[in-house]
């Protein structure tokens, strides 16, 4: 079988291969938010890419869609079941259990990077996608909800995404929870039969989780369900209220949104997700895949992988949706060109560009063609400068003319 029979291997569906402009808007959120964690002084974590299956299906919860049809899940050569990361929060909450550091709460950590999962690919949403995070754990007080949810809301900010509105809600603590969720089970107990399929099926273990069903089926009796209000304790009320009155003082936009909930038992207090308001460009970018930023305070989240209780808040952005709507982004400006005008000059233009991108200058060399397809290329790119490079060196500027730090380097060489 000759070479030239094999087809080239495709991308794996779900997957992306992200070059240019594209490429640049995924760093330009990077970066963002790298910048705005340490304000925040949230100290960066690396996490493995993949955990023992149990970390995810004891924190995630065993009835979950994620858990059980996403999840990228394999056996290694030891016989251990492994799973590709879904998300960041459980194995952060496993390391903060086996690594000691709880000496170490209230514990601000943020991460970036891959996670995967199996669902169907749409705008937005690949199998293998990325985001930026950010935990604290080993706090109460309702405080860190507000530091946590200032901190995301600068970091939409700093990346000129316009019109997007907190949404938030609380799920009350444990006691508020439980009376609120036999309440829920009542009401949609008594119309169980003109529910939807998967809404049936939640009624007696998640019936929360019906609040934020899209089907019409369900959406008709949503509006009459219980409110969290009813419920809440005297402390629940409180946290709540101190949250609100915290973003207000830190001037963050946020709307109250009823039916936000979180369906996994260990949520507590407060939820949220930054959602585009109606009608905006970034609504119209991201279609029905609204959210870019979500989250909530996960108190019983140490327990399910048994740690003592611990309370903790946390959120998660996806880098595709939020670069979506930054936009593309262009290379960095390129301020100055090394023209090697003789290949006797190479030495000397190399020890020049050296000499440049030390002092932090965007920099390039143009050393291939003829002399003058050289300098034509070199005028193409642009560059604030063209430093002209012979066999006897440096000799001599072209363009616009020096910026501090081109300055600053060219007189170090006199």
């Amino acid at each position: 079988m000759s070479k030239t029979s094999f087809k080239t291997p495709q991308a794996i569906r779900g997957t992306q291969d992200i070059f240019g402009p594209e490429a640049e808007a995924f760093a330009f959120v990077v970066e963002t938010f790298e910048r705005v964690r340490k304000l925040y002084r949230f100290r960066r974590v690396e996490m493995p890419v993949f955990e023992k299956t149990e970390v995810f299906s004891r924190a995630i919860g065993e009835t979950t869609d994620v858990v059980s049809k996403e999840m990228y899940s394999f056996e290694d050569r030891g016989g251990d079941s492994l799973t590709l990361r879904p998300e960041f929060t459980a194995g952060i909450a496993r390391a903060f259990l086996t690594n000691g550091w709880q000496q170490h709460a209230p514990l601000k950590v943020a991460t970036h990077g891959p996670l995967f999962r199996y669902e169907r690919p749409q705008k937005g949403r690949y199998r293998q996608f990325h985001q930026i995070d950010a935990e604290i754990i080993g706090a109460a007080e309702p405080q860190a909800d507000v530091e946590l949810l200032a901190m995301a809301d600068q970091v939409i900010r700093e990346l000129g995404i316009e019109d997007v509105t907190l949404h938030l809600n609380t799920l009350g603590d444990g006691d508020s929870r439980e009376a609120w969720r036999a309440a829920l089970i009542d009401c949609f107990g008594a119309v169980k039969g003109e529910l939807s399929e998967d809404s049936q099926e939640r009624l007696e273990k998640n019936p929360l989780r019906i609040l934020d069903s899209k089907d019409p089926r369900d959406r008709k009796f949503v509006g009459d369900a219980p409110k969290i209000d009813a419920f809440l304790s005297d402390d629940a009320r409180a946290f709540f209220d101190a949250v609100t009155s915290g973003l207000d003082a830190a001037g963050v936009k946020w709307t109250r949104a009823e039916s936000l909930v979180r369906g996994l038992d260990y949520y507590r207090h407060t939820a949220f997700e930054f959602i585009p308001d109606e009608g905006s460009a970034a609504a119209g970018a991201l279609g029905s895949q609204s959210t870019i930023l979500g989250g909530g305070r996960y108190d019983g989240l140490m327990e399910s992988l048994g740690g003592a209780p611990t309370p903790a808040v946390g959120w998660a952005a996806g880098i595709e949706r939020l670069a979506m709507l930054v936009g593309e982004k262009g290379e960095p400006a390129i301020e100055a060109i090394v023209l090697v005008e003789h290949d006797d000059g190479l030495v000397a233009a190399n020890a020049l560009l050296s000499e440049l991108r030390a002092g932090g200058v965007v920099a390039d060399i143009m050393a291939t063609g003829s002399p003058k397809k050289r300098y034509d290329k070199a005028v193409k790119q642009n560059p604030k400068a063209i430093l002209r490079v012979n066999e006897t060196g440096y000799y001599g500027m072209s363009g616009e003319g020096e910026n501090e730090r081109l300055a600053a380097v060219l007189a170090n060489r006199k």
